[in-house]
């Protein structure tokens, strides 16, 4: 992929978990990712199970279910619906997303 390439975020297909935890690891740095960042282990259960790509954002309530599934990225990501999603399964989201 072009953008990856201008990124440099270019790496051969990890052969272990821990050569997929670098790449992860070396990915976030180098784009600059401020949000938390999870790894799915190497057989991809968490990717099979919530239909990973195309990307899709996600948020999970307190009681771990889905508040909110974006539709597939990026031009299906609405950062105003996450919002909503946000104050819907938490009050104090509404009061400090301001500051």
């Amino acid at each position: 992929m072009q953008s990856n390439v201008k990124d440099n975020v270019v790496f051969a297909s990890p052969k272990s978990e821990e050569e997929r935890a670098l790449v992860a690891g070396a990915c976030v740095r180098k784009l600059g990712i401020k949000i938390p960042a999870v790894l799915d282990e190497f057989g991809n259960s968490t990717d099979q199970a919530y239909t990973g790509w195309p990307d899709r954002l996600y948020l999970i309530d307190a009681d771990g279910r889905i508040a909110y599934k974006s539709k597939p990225g990026p031009f299906g990501f609405k950062p105003e619906e996450l919002k909503a999603a946000l104050a819907r399964v938490s009050p104090l989201h509404e009061s400090t997303s301001s500051n």
